[in-house]
């Protein structure tokens, strides 16, 4: 396997890199430079202990809309990270239909530096979509995805890969003291972030962050789509993935502009519920609906038991004497009946989910460079587009 690593003559030159960003980061009072007090394990191993091995090779996925300011200090900060921790690496950029010169510098990038691996989406088709068309891309044994606006700081890339290291299978970042609006960002994402915590019940503070890093073999047993690559722990808990969060700075925005407003988070409300629902009765939507039915149906059955024993024994004139408690009884009858009906319908999609493939959730105009690729690294069936014969979550 091909290690783009800078030869041992160029070490000198390598460790004056990284310190150069690292001497920054203290000066502007960021970093990995806190104490980093990592919380417990909040899952099981998948049935046996993790065993984590440094020569593990390391994906980095980053998603660009629109960065053109800040991709080449992003690149010479991730490799000179990364050319440090001495691993085999690759830089998966995936462009996400960026309408600036974002794509010009990227591809220039790609050029000079053979660990690069350019994924250029046929247009804008969104941060999940441009997440999952990097995991999809990735051949690395870890895989850290991280935003392109240098908001997640590459020094902090160590952090996480020393966790991995200690056998855990997802690890999260927590983000310290972020400098955004209180009343816009910060109160609503900390009401998001309970509100998941007790949904899910994983104890998690940060939910929002796509800074984490996860064991490959977690990433091929999930699907995304919509808005849930920030669910990813949430969707890993049934495959009892070991999980821990550690703090990571959260610098304010220094080049361009936010790519995200209000609208995201008056969505995540939706997907807190969508990622519920899909949590807990993906596998069995009867139960869900059947339990709704059972509800709706006895209640319109002792509602009927009431209008027979009105019209038989007290001779009562039904539609005109208890017209609206008549009708009520008919629409919970009704509704009962069509919610076992969906839960049939929905058991039967169960079934053809679970037997059949997945369309993407993106379309790639190109990709340029090999990363990690080589004869001795062989895509994932999930990434070769032919599905394992159990997979829980796709």
């Amino acid at each position: 396997m091909a290690q783009y690593r800078r030869p041992v003559s160029h070490k000198t030159k390598q460790n004056s890199d990284l310190n150069f960003w690292l001497d920054l980061g203290k000066k502007q009072g960021y970093g990995p430079f806190h104490a980093c007090k990592v919380r417990q394990p909040l899952g099981e191993s998948i049935g046996r202990d993790v065993v984590s091995n440094r020569e593990d090779s390391v994906s980095i996925v980053v998603p660009l809309y629109n960065e053109e300011d800040c991709v080449e200090e992003l690149h010479q900060r991730l490799k000179a990270v990364m050319d440090a921790t001495g691993r085999r690496y690759e830089l998966v950029l995936v462009n996400d239909g960026s309408s600036d010169g974002t794509l010009a510098k990227l591809s220039a990038i790609q050029r000079d530096d053979p660990a690069v691996k350019l994924v250029d989406l046929a247009g804008n088709s969104g941060q999940t979509p441009a997440l999952a068309a990097g995991f999809d891309h990735a051949v690395g044994d870890i895989v850290i995805p991280m935003d392109g606006d240098l908001q997640h700081l590459p020094e902090e890339i160590p952090l996480f890969l020393e966790k991995i290291d200690e056998g855990y299978q997802v690890v999260s970042g927590w983000r310290q003291k972020r400098k955004e609006s209180y009343l816009i960002r910060l109160v609503p994402s900390l009401v998001a972030n309970k509100a998941m915590s007790l949904v899910s019940g994983i104890p998690l503070h940060d939910f929002g962050t796509t800074y984490k890093a996860y064991r490959r073999e977690i990433l091929d047993r999930i699907c995304l789509y919509g808005q849930f690559h920030r669910f990813i722990p949430v969707l890993a808990k049934p495959l009892k993935a070991r999980m821990c969060e550690i703090p990571i700075a959260a610098p304010a925005r220094e080049t361009g502009q936010s790519n995200y407003g209000f609208s995201r988070t008056y969505t995540v409300l939706f997907d807190i519920m969508r990622i519920k629902f899909l949590t807990s009765f993906i596998s069995n939507p009867l139960q869900f609906f059947g339990a709704l039915g059972f509800v709706l149906v006895a209640s319109g059955g002792i509602m009927s038991v009431v209008l027979m024993k009105d019209k038989y024994l007290n001779q009562m004139e039904i539609m005109q004497d208890r017209g609206p408690f008549f009708i009520a009884t008919v629409f919970l009858l009704m509704a009962g009946l069509q919610m076992f009906s969906i839960g049939f319908l929905g058991e039967m999609m169960t079934r053809f989910h679970h037997e059949t493939g997945h369309a993407k959730l993106y379309s790639v105009r190109s990709v340029l460079g090999k990363g990690l690729a080589d004869a001795n690294v062989q895509p994932s069936p999930h990434r070769a587009g032919v599905l394992p014969a159990r997979l829980p979550h796709c």
